[in-house]
């Protein structure tokens, strides 16, 4: 390898302009490319009894472990299976009723083609997606995807480049054509990804994060002021609820006293009821816990009540509960 030559930035700038310009105009005609055959697959994977195998060397299978992965995560089952590998005892992990989709720029990869006999005889079936229309891939192939490129971004045109975007966008069609033709939905995708923020938005209730019993501040509608005042200090939320025998009645909040206390009020001879906020918001506890923020930010506070389904009080959940389980 010779020597480099001094960094040029006007030119490493518009490399990257001409990278963009050229994985665009691939991506524009791999458009032009699909037909029937694109339906055909997808009718196909929905049909299958058994998982999609994808395959893929060099930096197809980089493409291919990402293709797998969102296929898996939008509702439809699949793995990676390196071909090296599978040539050594990792073909076991293919089942007959499978549909094995094989990824290769050329066609031509070694590694793919020594397998593909074994792969025809336990009757897979077998989908190509390659640039290489005529190759020993494609010819096996039980239906292809035309990925072909006109061009590598690549200066050389040598490195995969704007071919590897064109089969990363191929595969992320394919997700979203059977992810829409199964109904899959925000909550189904949340079920596979609990860990995660979505997860935590679908699928974490109120129930889950409210404080509930003896943490719960609430008085009486006949309880003293200066009564009430303990147990909002005592349980350090900043508001207590008023209740009578476990219905809401209102509502008294730390803004609420400080209102009071600029108006000069005789707070002394106040009770619960006198000071409280009537019709305060309520949250069932099988609610979402991002339908309870969403409460909160229309309306401008950091608490709601929780109430079960006969509407009595059984829970309190402010702003912080709901930031420490990074709902919000």
């Amino acid at each position: 390898m010779s020597a480099p030559p001094s960094f040029d930035p006007a030119r490493a700038l518009r490399l990257a302009r001409e990278t963009f310009d050229i994985e665009a105009r691939a991506l524009v005609g791999l458009k032009d490319r699909q037909g029937e055959n694109f339906s055909d697959v997808v009718r196909l994977i929905l049909e299958c009894r058994g998982r999609v195998v994808v395959m893929g060397m060099g930096k197809s299978g980089h493409v291919g472990r990402k293709v797998a992965a969102t296929l898996a995560s939008t509702g439809t089952p699949a793995l990676f299976v390196h071909p090296a590998e599978a040539s050594h005892g990792d073909l076991g992990m293919v089942t007959p009723g499978d549909v094995v989709l094989a990824i290769s720029n050329s066609g031509e990869s070694d590694e793919l083609a020594v397998i593909i006999p074994a792969l025809k005889r336990m009757g897979v079936t077998l989908v190509a997606l390659t640039g290489g229309l005529d190759s020993s891939l494609a010819k096996y192939a039980d239906h292809v995807l035309n990925c072909a490129v006109d061009q590598e971004a690549c200066p050389l045109n040598l490195a995969p480049t704007a071919s590897s975007t064109a089969q990363m966008a191929l595969g992320d069609a394919l997700a979203v054509a059977l992810l829409d033709a199964r109904g899959f939905r925000e909550e189904d995708f949340a079920r596979s990804h609990p860990g995660g923020s979505l997860g935590r938005k679908l699928l974490m209730r109120v129930a889950d994060l409210m404080r509930s019993g003896d943490a719960v501040p609430q008085v009486g509608p006949d309880t003293s002021f200066t009564a009430m005042l303990r147990e909002m200090t005592g349980k350090g939320l900043g508001f207590t609820a008023v209740s009578d025998g476990g219905k809401v009645l209102g509502i008294f909040t730390d803004g609420d006293l400080r209102r009071l206390i600029e108006r000069g009020a005789d707070l002394r001879a106040l009770r619960a009821s006198d000071v409280m906020h009537r019709g305060p918001k309520l949250v069932r506890a099988d609610a979402l816990a991002v339908e309870a923020a969403d409460v909160m930010e229309l309306h401008r506070i950091t608490s709601v009540l929780v109430v079960d389904e006969e509407g009595a009080l059984i829970g309190a959940l402010n702003s912080n509960d709901l930031m420490r389980a990074k709902v919000i």
